[in-house]
């Protein structure tokens, strides 16, 4: 507890940041909460609708934001704005939240206290972990770390984001533009100003569904890709989309019919990306 000479943070501090869509009750936490009930949380919900549906709450502390704006993006910065816990949690309104998980971020923030953020492990509804992450802890992750974060697994140290000022690019993730990136360009905006990203080989969160970017055709993924690389490494998108050709007809999610098929669309996604950024100017 905070008493405790190299402890900085506790449980209280965590408020877990919900983007949801077209709630007018609160009963869609009961499944996320499943070892504890939703009010013994401290809960931020910024539920995307229209004014004939809106959600409200009776807990003090779970408070609502009901907003008339579209995407995912929107809703992470809206969420931050309005944010008063010291460890934010990032979440979606269909994971489960495991057993004992705000004790695995609190003791991984006073391990790490000058974290931007730090980065948890996933795991599917049998228990096994949604991808292969690190066994050990990351004190400072690359960019390949970056590109394979899902939202879920994120948790941000306020203070820190705040000084930073990194927002997500609302050009990305659902509902935007190019609906998907936004976690990857939040993370590595972040590491541009120096802060410390971290990985925690503990899980904190159950996803059963697929995730948006695995239900994507590979021609949309890479028309997504052309854009996500040129916003994240500018001039040098062209090697990292080789990159990401390689492995992918390396794990043979890819066939080499397809080659030209992906890079044009992928080309597709650059040139309406610098078509925004110059419109934007």
């Amino acid at each position: 507890m905070k008493n405790e000479a190299n402890s900085f943070f506790e449980e209280d501090d965590i408020e877990i940041l919900i983007s949801t869509m077209n709630r007018d009750s609160l009963d869609f936490l009961i499944p996320m909460f499943p070892y504890s009930h939703f009010s013994n949380f401290s809960i931020l919900i910024v539920n995307q609708t229209q004014k004939e549906k809106i959600l409200t709450s009776d807990f003090s502390n779970i408070r609502v934001i009901n907003s008339f704006e579209k995407g995912l993006a929107k809703s992470r910065n809206l969420a931050f704005e309005n944010a008063i816990g010291k460890i934010l949690v990032v979440a979606d309104d269909d994971v489960v939240y495991q057993e004992g998980f705000t004790a695995k971020i609190v003791d991984a923030y006073n391990k790490f206290p000058q974290a931007a953020a730090i980065n948890f492990s996933a795991v599917n509804s049998n228990g096994s972990l949604l991808k292969k992450y690190p066994l050990d802890s990351k004190s400072n992750l690359n960019i390949f770390d970056i590109l394979n974060t899902s939202s879920i697994e994120m948790t941000l140290n306020k203070k820190i984001i705040n000084e930073s000022e990194v927002l997500f690019d609302e050009n990305f993730g659902l509902g935007a533009i190019f609906e998907m990136g936004e976690e990857a360009i939040f993370l590595s905006d972040l590491k541009a100003n120096q802060k410390q990203l971290v990985f925690e080989p503990q899980s904190i969160v159950m996803h059963k569904n697929q995730t948006s970017s695995e239900k994507k055709s590979l021609v949309d993924k890479y028309y997504i890709q052309g854009a996500l690389f040129s916003r994240m490494f500018k001039k040098k998108y062209i090697f990292w989309l080789y990159l990401k050709l390689f492995f992918d007809l390396k794990q043979k999610k890819i066939k080499f019919d397809n080659i030209k098929t992906v890079l044009e669309s992928a080309k597709k996604g650059h040139v309406k990306f610098e078509q925004i950024q110059n419109e934007n100017k």
